[in-house]
């Protein structure tokens, strides 16, 4: 069932729910000791964005400054909106709710696309109608439907083409196209293809800012123990790539079941901690950059949930060579997770036109703005 205030409750209920949907929350103390908590490079600082947005996972942001987060585990689509730029996003809407894993948001020629577990909707002309969001177009329902790493990250690459990961329904298993992959298709679901194969459940992919590449995150499979296998960043730049799932895991481990069927494969750009579920990424820039000129890749790590020892709950970079080989791995924010306890659980990230990057985090139901020191201080 697709849901919007409008369409599931009437009458003068229904308008102080719609009401209630652009809503004014108050700013958070400032003296948050948690926020104090994290590490963060010489001169940056962390902020809260915006407040009780409920499970926030994937973002999307619109060249007038309006924020789409997805969400898992609520079923909702929000909107939120810094609309004194004060660096507090005071003003939010209800796009969606009773959605099955609403978890991937892009945006193109002004449509929201929202991907479900099976489909992928289009809300068109979304940012004029952010107080009644309009009925949704259906663009693709014929994904699978499991909800096994059945949430999606979605996004339009430089080709405008709309990507769709699909993820294995299992820890690990063998199944046939379209699982484990990434799907590439039409804005309109049309001439439907697989991208890339062998990916066991991508949640962040990205393109390569100059060469258009893509670059993806991939969690490894559970229940090999505590330090095997590695998870991946890994790099895509043509069509009909493998990259091992389920046969072969990080570089050179074969699965216990699988991994005398391996084939010819493509390994990671870079091995990053076992268990650490990386979900979005972006290249740095600005002061996130370093004046070497080497690229940097920033992933959220949303954390291990099964391990002995929790590690992950981080923000992380990866330092590429020239060649685009892995060179250094290390954290750029962390502090999420103190002992055993951790009070949030990174998701996505996304640039803001100033220079800070927001940071998700579906534990904590914040967004945090990390702010450079060359960046505008609110």
């Amino acid at each position: 069932m697709v849901g919007t205030r409008r369409h599931v409750w009437g009458g003068l209920f229904a308008f102080v729910l719609l009401v209630a949907a652009c809503s004014e929350p108050p700013v958070p103390e400032v003296s948050d000791e948690r926020l104090a908590s994290l590490t963060l490079p010489e001169g940056w600082t962390m902020s809260v964005y915006a407040d009780s947005v409920n499970n926030a996972r994937s973002m999307t942001l619109s060249e007038s400054g309006v924020l789409f987060v997805g969400t898992r585990s609520a079923g909702e689509v929000h909107a939120v909106i810094d609309a004194d730029g004060d660096g507090y996003a005071e003003t939010r809407y209800l796009i969606a709710d009773e959605l099955n894993m609403p978890n991937g948001v892009a945006l193109r020629d002004g449509a929201l696309f929202v991907a479900e577990v099976s489909r992928i909707l289009r809300f068109d002309d979304i940012e004029s109608q952010l107080d009644n969001p309009p009925v949704p177009t259906v663009v693709v329902d014929d994904l699978p439907t499991d909800r096994h790493h059945g949430w999606k990250y979605i996004a339009f690459g430089p080709d405008d083409r709309l990507y769709v990961p699909v993820g294995a329904p299992c820890n690990v298993c063998d199944r046939p196209d379209p699982y484990a992959t990434i799907l590439s298709m039409n804005p309109d679901g049309s001439d439907r293809n697989v991208f890339a194969s062998g990916v066991r459940n991508t949640v962040g992919f990205t393109w390569h800012p100059e060469t258009g590449e893509m670059w993806f995150t991939d969690n490894g499979r559970d229940m090999m123990g505590d330090d095997i296998p590695p998870c991946e960043l890994n790099h895509a730049p043509q069509s009909g790539m493998d990259f091992g799932f389920p046969h072969t895991h990080g570089t050179a481990i074969a699965d216990p079941e699988f991994g005398a069927q391996a084939a010819a494969f493509t390994p990671p750009a870079a091995e990053l901690g076992p268990h650490v579920a990386p979900l979005g990424l972006e290249f740095a820039q600005g002061a996130a950059a370093h004046e070497d000129g080497l690229d940097r890749v920033l992933i959220a790590e949303h954390g291990s949930w099964n391990r002995s020892e929790k590690i992950g709950y981080r923000i992380s970079e990866v330092t590429l060579s020239a060649d685009g080989s892995a060179q250094t791995y290390s954290p750029f924010i962390s502090g999420w997770l103190q002992g055993e306890e951790s009070w949030g659980r990174p998701v996505d990230l996304e640039w803001m036109p100033d220079g800070s990057l927001l940071i998700s985090d579906d534990q904590g139901n914040r967004i945090y703005r990390a702010t450079p020191p060359t960046a505008d201080q609110d």
